[in-house]
């Protein structure tokens, strides 16, 4: 019975262009206000219980020392045969989003999870801000000229180190991911933006797809409880129409209407029954008549806009001219 539960749990894997695998829904660690690292390491230890592989943090997040006390324990508990069953992410922040700083910020992150290596370092935002700088509230004047091709050339030495087994980065547009394609030696394996079905993001995920960058979404329920995070996911009249008439919840649905974009979700819930729930989206599906209500009935907001990385003295002095017009 056990086996049983086990396999119907398993999460499916995409292969990312770099040729490693990566489980197709993952685990957000970002929290407001942070638990202490016991409880956080006890929560992702459940997580693997259940059936959690991939983990996504970020330097930010300051969870990566919890989630290496989880990975620590889970493979004490023989919860996991090794290392390698488990797929994390972690990202650097924009005051380390420099030449000289990527390496040693990703050393840093490695020390903090206690692992010789992650299986995804992303590029969180195609933002610097000056490094003394408080990572959140920071001043207008901490802004500074983001020098991509320089931070991506040292990505790519984290990458040729085996530091980083995939690189890629987070909230790029369409022009700032064609621009890093012009000159990337190794092109970004994912591009993990705010996508759900209140923002859905078809111009971007053509791109990628065409590209052969794989999208992982944040967000993926409207990261309700978050200063920016609403309820327009989860009381979504069309969501929760299909979601009774399936018997699932408007969760569910909309994590399962990413799945089908082959898109993959990023969800956030420390509540066990939630997070139990959040993995039962793969052995059932959405019906063409379905997708197409969510595709084309449900009007479009953009959740998170990012005011602090603009400025009228700044690189970006536009919410247009950081997503390039995609807001």
């Amino acid at each position: 019975m056990e086996n049983q539960e086990e396999e119907k749990k398993m999460v499916p894997e995409v292969v990312l262009s770099s040729g490693h695998r990566m489980p197709a829904l993952g685990l957000g660690t970002a929290a407001l206000p942070l638990p202490p690292n016991q409880l956080l390491s006890s929560i992702f230890v459940d997580a693997i219980k259940l059936g959690y592989r991939h983990f996504d943090t970020a330097s930010l997040y300051q969870t990566e020392e919890a989630l290496g006390l989880a990975i620590a324990e889970a493979l004490k508990q023989g919860l996991i045969a090794g290392r390698d069953d488990l797929f994390i992410t972690t990202k650097l922040w924009c005051t380390d989003a420099h030449p000289n700083l990527v390496l040693p910020a990703l050393k840093a992150s490695l020390q903090k999870l206690g692992l010789d290596y992650v299986d995804l370092y992303l590029v969180h935002w195609p933002v610097r801000v000056k490094h003394e700088a408080h990572p959140i509230h920071f001043a207008k004047e901490d802004l500074l000229l983001f020098d991509m091709k320089g931070t991506w050339e040292a990505m790519e030495e984290c990458h040729s180190l085996d530091l980083a087994k995939s690189i890629g980065v987070s909230n790029f547009s369409c022009k700032k991911l064609s621009d890093l394609l012009g000159h990337a030696s190794v092109p970004p394996a994912v591009n993990q933006v705010e996508m759900n079905p209140t923002w859905q993001q078809n111009k971007l995920r053509d791109l990628c797809r065409e590209k052969g960058i794989h999208v992982a979404a944040w967000s993926p329920l409207g990261a309700n409880g978050t200063p920016w995070g609403s309820h327009r996911v989860l009381t979504n009249p069309i969501l929760k129409d299909i979601a009774m008439a399936k018997g699932k919840s408007p969760a569910q649905v909309s994590l399962r209407w990413i799945y089908q974009q082959g898109v993959s979700p990023i969800v956030k819930s420390f509540n066990k029954d939630r997070m139990n729930e959040n993995l039962q989206i793969f052995d059932w599906e959405l019906n063409e008549e379905e997708l197409t209500k969510i595709n084309q009935k449900i009007p479009q907001e953009k959740g998170l806009r990012g005011e602090a990385f603009v400025s009228p003295n700044g690189q970006y002095k536009s919410l247009e001219e950081l997503w390039d017009g995609e807001v």
